[in-house]
């Protein structure tokens, strides 16, 4: 299995919510602000079904592509804010509302976001319509 670097993880699992329509993706490099991971990956879905599919699917992608499993997972019962931590890369799904309660990158403003443009060249060879 080949190692992959936590750039390239975070791009590929913006790829992955990308590809199920998840909203309003972004990639936060948090490394030089941050113990805590490498890269936030932060995404939002309009129902909390939403938020609980695109939760299992990333962890069933990421499984699949790299066998790698989450190191902690977090979901609240009613699936308004699911993570998923993969050490140096943790992933953020959560309700449209919640998103804009909890305003992440404004806390995190200090890290620096990836272009959209930058996260899918570097992850194109994983997308599923290509």
């Amino acid at each position: 299995m080949e190692e992959i670097t936590s750039y390239k993880l975070a791009s590929i699992v913006a790829r992955i919510l990308d590809d199920k329509k998840a909203d309003n993706i972004s990639i936060l490099n948090i490394s030089n602000v941050s113990v805590l991971a490498d890269y936030f990956v932060i995404c939002s879905a309009d129902t909390n079904t939403q938020v609980k599919a695109l939760t299992e699917n990333v962890r069933e992608r990421v499984k699949h592509l790299f066998e790698r499993i989450p190191c902690g997972e977090e979901n609240d019962l009613k699936n308004r804010w699911n993570l998923l931590d993969y050490g140096d890369v943790i992933v953020h799904i959560l309700h449209r509302e919640e998103r804009e309660t909890y305003a992440i990158e404004k806390f995190w403003s200090h890290a620096f976001k990836v272009n959209q443009e930058d996260w899918e060249a570097e992850s194109k060879e994983y997308s599923i319509y290509e």
